[in-house]
């Protein structure tokens, strides 16, 4: 299985890929090839900074020459106007990474902006943001860290590192208690130590899965708050709660003072707007 890593220099050569081609005609025609040079990185709205390690990959992907200096590093709260870095080396080069860079980094910081006033949003409560599957085609891994930068936490990354029984796993397996012993029993056929979460539809069902066991987690799908009172009270610390479905920032609180552990917010990824930044000579 690839790591993180992997799928990140993934992301990369394709990017270059489809940006780059056959070589970048308007900056070759017009920048001599020992043309040296600085550009700075150039916040123009506030909110919370992410993808400057990956800023670090890109550019030295171009040309592991290029010299970049940090004043601002993944996480800081930024203000229009802030520099979060500069870098220096062959002109080519940085404006070859340009669109590649800033595009990654306005995604990764509208991530963490938009997480961090999800999680703000729950302040004084134990209750945890968790991101979803929502994510860009590619880009989930750096979605991902950017929802842990903006103060949120990781839901499972993937298919492979937990299970997650839905209601159609539910309804194609003939029954919620069947779901559930399958699940477990594939784990110990497998050997496999993961997580296991059911996703239930009303109280009844919630009842369902403690008297059964097997569980490690139960999501709430589109409880209201006065119901997921109830449901949490009904789990009583048996087992962690989540809630999931038609929750926004104006709901958040509701939903975290009716005690639930994890709340998971699809919209952190699926429906952010970048965070406006330039990469510009000076």
């Amino acid at each position: 299985m690839k790591t993180k890593d992997d799928l990140i220099e993934d992301l990369l050569n394709l990017a270059f890929a489809e940006d780059l081609g056959d070589g970048d005609h308007t900056t070759l025609s017009t920048i001599p090839a020992d043309a040296m040079g600085r550009s700075r990185l150039i916040i123009k709205e506030d909110g919370i900074l992410a993808g400057v390690d990956v800023a670090e990959k890109v550019l030295h992907k171009v040309d592991p020459s290029i010299k970049m200096t940090v004043m601002l590093h993944d996480g800081a709260e930024v203000k229009k106007g802030d520099i979060a870095f500069t870098a220096e080396g062959p002109v080519r080069a940085l404006l070859i990474a340009e669109r590649t860079m800033l595009n990654i980094m306005q995604r990764m910081s509208g991530v963490a902006t938009m997480t961090r006033r999800y999680q703000d949003e729950l302040k004084g409560l134990h209750t945890r943001v968790l991101d979803t599957r929502k994510t860009t085609p590619g880009m989930r891994m750096l979605e991902k860290e950017a929802v842990k930068i903006g103060g949120g936490t990781n839901h499972r990354i993937g298919l492979f590192d937990m299970i997650l029984i839905k209601d159609n796993h539910i309804d194609f397996a003939g029954g919620i208690e069947k779901a559930i012993q399958r699940a477990n029993d594939y784990c110990k056929e497998n050997c496999k130590d993961l997580k296991i979460e059911v996703e239930v539809r009303s109280l009844d069902d919630i009842r369902r899965v403690l008297a059964h066991g097997g569980v490690d987690r139960i999501m709430f799908d589109n409880f209201t708050p006065a119901l997921t009172k109830e449901a949490v009270a009904l789990v009583d610390g048996k087992v962690e709660t989540e809630s999931s479905g038609g929750i926004t920032l104006e709901n958040l609180r509701e939903y975290g003072e009716a005690g639930v552990d994890f709340i998971s917010v699809g919209a952190l990824t699926h429906s952010v707007k970048g965070l406006d930044m330039s990469f510009k000579a000076y």
